[in-house]
């Protein structure tokens, strides 16, 4: 499993084939300046058992405003700002389009990472569940944008669309390690905040939509880690650079992902694998657990109860099977922590007012192998997309 390679197979299974995000959107409509922005409000409760009862957690998760602005048929500039928590502010995407012709296109900027569908399709209304799957949390990890330039396009006559990028790299060590067996990656995502690289990383996705109702997608990332240990200092000593080489990561990420819809029939799933490379050395050198493959997955299906009612709102029922383990695999004389491998049920209801709104509820039994409890929570939220 060390060397992993596209032919990675696996059970493929929420939005149809012509599904677009804010950005695509944007680059699709004429001239001049365009507004839009979605917001996600959440409630967490864990139940309480016999003997402890929790206090449920209110969040403005998300409120992101989205602007971009189209100088003329070819060039476009998108970006996005996020508001997380109330008071976390992000740049989320930072990036001008040109259209080389009229299915191909070179971008610039800060950009999201094409690994699997939420991180490209990340609006509220466009997911069922009131929070992201942690698949695309831990593993991949939403959401992911990077600096870089790329090429985009369709292949119509093939019905295929992709992306190919080359971006800066995950930030690994920066007065101390940020990567770990409970996050995987995630801390490591540099943001476009003064970012730093040695050399680019390769990420790049196709996807297939050629059958009525599909879209089917496989992505890939490939590079090495970054690290601000000795960044901008003179690598002379023979010492700093071998504790520079401790503190990076060789990184394999391929994603395979589906999505399907047919009447009130709604579909996805979605298989990441992630092989990391010189774990060993990271984790003695920066004190930590990160493990040396990680792997996840989801499997979903849901049905419109509203489909054939004189309406033009949906009522999804749904239900989503979860699994994801940051320590699949770890580094020899390393005992893999079962804890860090995590299954969540999801069973829940979306409730869409209009294609852009929706009230959304579901339940979830949460555990991992390390205990046999099995913690249950519901979740609320309000999701908006405009």
């Amino acid at each position: 499993m060390k060397k992993i390679v596209l032919s990675v197979s696996v059970a493929l299974m929420t939005i149809g084939a012509n599904a677009q995000n804010t950005a695509e959107r944007i680059l699709a409509n004429n001239e001049g300046l365009h507004i839009g922005g979605y917001a996600q409000v959440d409630m967490n409760m864990p139940l309480s058992d016999e003997n402890v009862h929790y206090n449920a957690k209110l969040d403005v998760h998300r409120l992101v405003t989205f602007i971009g602005y189209n100088f003329n048929e070819k060039a476009s500039f998108i970006s996005e700002l996020e508001f997380e928590h109330v008071s976390e502010v992000y740049v989320e995407q930072a990036f001008l389009n040109y259209k080389l012709k009229h299915n191909m296109s070179v971008q610039a900027g800060l950009m999201l990472i094409p690994m699997g569908i939420q991180n490209l399709y990340h609006e509220p209304p466009t997911f069922n569940g009131v929070e992201r799957t942690n698949v695309d949390k831990y593993i991949v990890p939403t959401t992911w944008r990077e600096m870089g330039i790329a090429v985009s396009g369709n292949l119509e006559e093939h019905s295929l669309n992709y992306q190919l990028m080359l971006v800066n790299g995950f930030n690994g060590y920066n007065e101390g390690g940020v990567f770990s067996g409970k996050k995987g990656l995630r801390s490591g995502r540099q943001k476009g905040a003064e970012s730093y690289m040695t050399a680019p990383d390769f990420a790049g996705r196709v996807s297939y939509y050629g059958m009525p109702g599909w879209n089917l997608g496989a992505s890939l990332y490939k590079g090495e880690s970054e690290t601000a240990l000795y960044n901008g200092l003179n690598l002379d000593d023979e010492v700093a650079v071998a504790s520079a080489d401790s503190s990076k990561i060789g990184i394999q990420m391929i994603g395979l992902d589906a999505r399907y819809t047919n009447g009130p029939i709604q579909g996805r799933a979605q298989y990441i694998v992630a092989d990391l490379e010189n774990t060993s050395a990271y984790n003695t050198f920066a004190d930590s657990d990160l493990g040396s493959v990680m792997t996840g997955y989801y499997l979903e299906g849901g049905y419109n109860l509203l489909n054939n009612k004189d309406t033009d709102n949906e009522l999804v029922i749904f239900a989503r099977h979860e699994n994801y383990n940051t320590h699949a695999e770890v580094a020899e004389g390393m005992e893999a922590d079962l804890a860090y491998n995590r299954t969540e049920n999801t069973i829940g209801l979306t409730y869409k007012i209009a294609s852009g709104a929706a009230f959304k509820a579901d339940y979830q039994l949460l555990s991992n192998e390390s205990s046999s409890e099995e913690k249950k929570q519901l979740n609320l939220g309000v999701a908006v997309w405009f």
